[in-house]
This record gives structure tokens, sequence and C-alpha cells, in this order.
């Protein structure tokens, strides 16, 4: 093996232990184990913009279908 394949052998095995690093982090203490609960999720509405951006896409599909006859 010359030098530089070593060197990328040890640059590629680096990164894989970083991200096995980086993935296992401890979990957060439950209520049972004397932790603060976790906080509500943010309640979002979805209804009103989604219809939008549906009814404007099929709007503009129409209009590029028109547009290419």
């Amino acid at each position: 093996m010359n030098n530089k394949k070593v060197k990328v052998f040890l640059l590629s095995f680096c990164f894989m232990l970083i991200s096995v690093v980086a993935y296992s982090k401890k979990k957060p203490p439950t209520p049972e184990e004397g932790g603060a609960p976790p906080p509500p999720p943010p309640g979002l509405p979805i209804d009103g913009g989604l219809s939008l951006l549906l009814v404007s896409g099929v709007a503009y599909g129409i209009y590029e279908l028109r547009r290419k006859k």
C-alpha cells in the first residue's frame, strides 16, 4: 500500500468513528427517574396553507398544459 492509500483509509475510518460518536447521545431522563417532562409539541395548523398550495399547484398545472397546446 502506498502512503496516499493509507492516509485515505485512516481519514475514512476517522469519519466513521466520528459519526458513531455523534449518534450515540444519552437519552434524557424520564420523569420517573427525576427528570423534567418533555415540553408538549407545538400545535401548528396545516389545513389553511396546505389547501391553498394544492389549489395553486393544480391551477398552475392546468395553465402549463393549455400553454403547451
